[in-house]
């Protein structure tokens, strides 16, 4: 696998990668997630021209992948953006096919590092509280659920804005992974 920044022409599968994902949602009885448009590409273009855009390709990989998962092609993507003291992933999503091959772990561990460069304390998110690959599979990888008193304001405009969209109708959390000193991350069991 490589993790490398998201180009311009690569855009367009990103929004085919977020399609793919949001299938799943279906079978949760999430089908309006399911059916949720992807960003748009002006705003992709937005985290790319950023530097916070990102791709996982299964480029070295070797024998037992797709063409494409070999190729060079996104396989996963996430996009960051700063929020108060931290690095907020807003989006990080892998294709169903590449799914359970630790792609997506692999580029929040990318997105802490480069956070850990530039001073930020942790990595936030925000997601679906009882969905088993997001909230629970965070908790897995050193995110925690915060309280609502521990949001800081960046974190309760997010919020107050996915509830806008209806988002809330499922519940959802504010998660937080303390990046510490000297680089290193608490690690979980797989």
């Amino acid at each position: 696998m490589r993790i490398r920044p998201a180009t311009r022409a690569e855009l367009p599968t990103l929004q085919d990668i977020e399609r793919a994902a949001g299938a799943p949602f279906r079978a949760l009885g999430m089908a309006a997630i399911a059916d949720d448009e992807p960003p748009t590409l002006a705003l992709l273009e937005e985290f790319r021209h950023a530097g916070r855009a990102w791709v996982a390709t299964g480029e070295g990989e070797g024998e037992g992948e797709s063409e494409s998962e070999s190729d060079g092609t996104p396989v996963a993507y996430l996009l960051s953006t700063p929020v108060d003291t931290a690095t907020h992933i807003e989006q990080v999503t892998v294709h169903p096919r590449a799914a359970r091959h630790r792609i997506g772990q692999a580029l929040i561990e990318h997105t802490a590092e480069r956070a850990r460069e530039q001073g930020r304390e942790a990595l936030t998110l925000t997601t679906f509280a009882d969905v088993p690959w997001n909230a629970p599979y965070y908790a897995r990888i050193g995110f925690h659920v915060l309280a609502e008193a521990e949001l800081t304001p960046g974190l309760r405009k997010i919020r107050a804005h996915e509830a806008e969209l209806g988002l809330d109708r499922w519940p959802r959390v504010a998660m937080r992974r303390e990046l510490t000193p000297g680089g290193t991350t608490p690690r979980t069991a797989p």
